[in-house]
């Protein structure tokens, strides 16, 4: 995935995720498994360890 498109899907995830409190249609935005599948499809690095994933929400996210 090219980084234009994953930068525009990540704003997607956060501007719904700032709009609805935490969430958005697909569930909460800590236990959600876009982040990681954007990750994966853009860098290629599938991110497996719970520890990981959250590390990459938080740097994407600065909050979560």
């Amino acid at each position: 995935m090219e980084k234009e498109i994953f930068d525009k899907e990540i704003l997607i995830c956060k501007e719904m995720s700032k709009k609805n409190g935490g969430k958005c249609k697909w569930g909460v935005c800590k236990k959600c498994g876009v982040i990681p599948l954007l990750y994966k499809l853009h860098k290629g690095d599938l991110l497996e360890d719970s520890k990981e994933i959250i590390e990459i929400k938080r740097k994407l996210f600065h909050e979560i």
